[in-house]
């Protein structure tokens, strides 16, 4: 199903050039979680346990980031270690 692939792509990006350190940054400033809208139109939930990132979906699934800041040109890479879903 070429609809649902699209939009299970579009979950995983939010716009802009979002480093960790940012992303840090945006959780401590907000109190422990840093919630950030995606291009697919939901949100994802990012925050720290023992110096590590993580991001939590709509769900409740959780992904550890397992690699940071992979710079592009349009962008910014985390590779993460689970599938995110949007909620269906």
């Amino acid at each position: 199903n070429k609809a649902m692939l699209t939009s299970i792509l579009t979950y995983h990006v939010i716009a802009g050039s979002n480093d960790s350190k940012k992303l840090m940054e945006w959780i401590e400033k907000n109190g422990g979680s840093y919630s950030a809208k995606t291009v697919e139109g939901g949100m994802l939930k990012f925050w720290m346990k023992n110096k590590s990132l993580y991001v939590t979906d709509e769900n409740g699934g959780t992904a550890k980031i397992t690699i940071k800041d992979v710079y592009q040109k349009n962008g910014v890479i985390h590779v993460i270690d689970t599938v995110l879903m949007p909620k269906m």
